[in-house]
């Protein structure tokens, strides 16, 4: 009888241990500490990260905000980042890091500002709750940097942004969320690097898109225009982790339309040390990250693999 084949899914980033290489993305399930706690008891994810908050509470854009899109698992939205302020998220985070922290799933605290300056002061806040790691948003469309373009574009900007929040939290790794429609996204990555960050998310949503309701002659979306996830964004995605890996010595959380076992062995092979997922709890529920994971291990055996962190950056051709 030939033994099944042992796969090992644990995964090291930024010096945490991950019971597995999944990840729930921001935005999607983090709004509270028992729905994140839920993600990872429940729903297997390997890690959490929690939505997006800034310094004050910020109410968002006026329904409808999400609509999904017609062909495929994608979706379009503009949310407007409403969160109830960093102080509130910093509550949330010490209420569900015991119960994370016994079943060996980190916290990811995302967060953005309105200047390099108060990404400093929100991680200085979220630092006092210890999260596991920290998540810079620089790469929504609701939030430009001083010279009128959202910071992702910008790698100066975000230089000053990674050096802004090492100065107030600099004992917790720091991963910056990147934009698959920056015009040199390896640009910004490297000045993000040099200047001290300890990974990349890669990416945030692309567009903006639109919707119009043919009948109400009129954009279905409040604002109008919002962010594309899920399966249209996916090959952007594989090619933005791509790039990157082949210039970054700094680690990759690759997201953006990963639903399935496959979808997270080619984000791997482009180079992503852990995947997040965001639109494929909408597709799949909130047990997706077990369905990816058994997935992923049935695809690993099948293939002679023993290990997902010998799958990283298998797409490349050898480096000297």
């Amino acid at each position: 009888m030939n033994k099944k084949r042992l796969v090992n899914l644990e995964t090291s980033f930024c010096g945490l241990r991950l019971r597995n290489p999944t990840v729930l993305a921001s935005g999607v399930l983090g709004v509270s500490a028992g729905v994140l706690a839920r993600a990872a008891s429940e729903g297997g994810a390997g890690a959490v990260t929690t939505k997006s908050c800034c310094l004050q509470p910020r109410k968002g854009h006026p329904n409808p905000v999400m609509l999904p899109l017609t062909r495929g698992a994608s979706f379009i939205n503009a949310v407007g980042l409403s969160n109830p302020g960093a102080a509130a998220e910093a509550r949330e985070i010490l209420e569900v890091k015991h119960e994370l922290d016994k079943i060996g799933a980190p916290l990811i605290a995302s967060f953005f500002g309105a200047t390099a300056a108060e990404f400093g002061e929100v991680a200085g806040v979220l630092a006092k709750a210890k999260p596991a790691l920290l998540e810079a948003n620089v790469s929504c469309p609701n939030v430009q940097s001083e010279f009128g373009q959202p910071f992702a574009f910008d790698a100066a900007a975000c230089r000053k942004i990674v050096e802004e929040v090492k100065t107030a939290a600099p004992r917790i790794p720091l991963s910056i969320k990147l934009s698959p429609n920056a015009p040199n996204i390896v640009a910004v990555a490297l000045a993000c690097q040099e200047a001290g960050a300890d990974a990349v998310t890669a990416v945030n949503t692309l567009g903006p898109g639109m919707i119009i309701n043919a009948e109400a002659r009129a954009p279905v979306l409040s604002n109008k225009v919002g962010g594309v996830s899920g399966a249209a964004l996916k090959p952007v995605a594989l090619r933005c982790v791509y790039q990157l890996y082949e210039k970054l010595e700094i680690p990759i959380i690759g997201t953006g339309g990963v639903e399935t076992g496959r979808d997270a062995v080619e984000f791997m092979m482009a180079g992503a040390s852990a995947v997040g997922i965001g639109t494929g709890v909408y597709s799949r529920g909130i047990g997706v990250f077990d369905l990816v994971c058994k997935e992923l291990s049935g695809w690993m055996r099948e293939n002679g693999f023993s290990k997902s962190s010998g799958l990283v950056g298998l797409a490349h051709e050898k480096r000297s």
